[in-house]
């Protein structure tokens, strides 16, 4: 239908996108939606010939394991249509939305998005709203974000994974938003010193040290 998902990052304050076909064809597309908690837009292209619109698959990205080989296609640098390999490095990491929710009551809190893959794929600047792909060719994820403490390539790539594409973009053409489930709860990781000081018999689980009033976890 013409729908592009991309990077809310890339979308950030803009109504109309340019995209780029493979031949050098450029047309408009408006900004339908973008999700700030996920890192996630999507567009929509308009006066496209049906037939040059070809959809990728989405995998599944729940079935990735470490050690899987991947390709990530991206526009690095202006270098359109680049692919770079690597393998899947790590999954369930946390990174950081581009956006902090504020709650009803006013209280501002972190918002992590889960499930985020790392890659040792090459991911450099221009790289994020591309496709990260198995060797099948299907979606499992979409170029986000790197690590490195030069801005550039350092062996550390994140992705978000095809999975949280497949629930929020459907909503976001059809809503305009996505509601992101969300507890209400502040805390740390149980550390050794808070077991012993809590006489645990082990140093795993989750302190909860407040909750947020009006919230989820406040009205259970």
């Amino acid at each position: 239908e013409g729908h592009i998902v991309t990077n809310n990052h890339v979308t950030t304050g803009s109504k109309m996108l340019h995209a780029t076909f493979s031949d050098g064809s450029i047309y408009s597309a408006k900004v339908v939606s973008s999700d700030p908690y996920s890192d996630l837009a999507v567009g929509l292209v308009e006066n496209v010939p049906k037939e040059r619109l070809a959809p990728l698959t989405l995998g599944n990205s729940s079935s990735l394991t470490i050690g899987q080989p991947v390709a990530a296609v991206g526009n690095p640098f202006g270098l359109s249509g680049s692919l770079t390999e690597g393998i899947i490095s790590g999954l369930g990491r946390l990174l950081p939305s581009s956006q902090e929710p504020i709650y009803g009551n006013g209280q501002v809190g972190a918002f992590n998005i889960p499930g985020i893959i790392q890659t040792d794929a090459a991911i450099n600047p221009g790289n994020s709203r591309g496709p990260l792909l198995n060797l099948n060719g299907e979606v499992i994820g979409i170029n986000s974000a790197i690590f490195s403490n030069t801005g550039v390539y350092a062996g550390v790539g994140f992705a978000i994974p095809s999975n949280t594409i497949k629930k929020v973009i459907p909503e976001l053409i059809a809503k305009g938003s996505y509601q992101h489930p969300w507890i209400g709860v502040t805390g740390v990781d149980v550390t050794p010193e808070i077991a012993d000081a809590m006489n645990l018999t082990e140093a795993k689980g989750f302190l909860v040290i407040d909750v947020n009033s009006n919230s989820p976890a406040d009205k259970a």
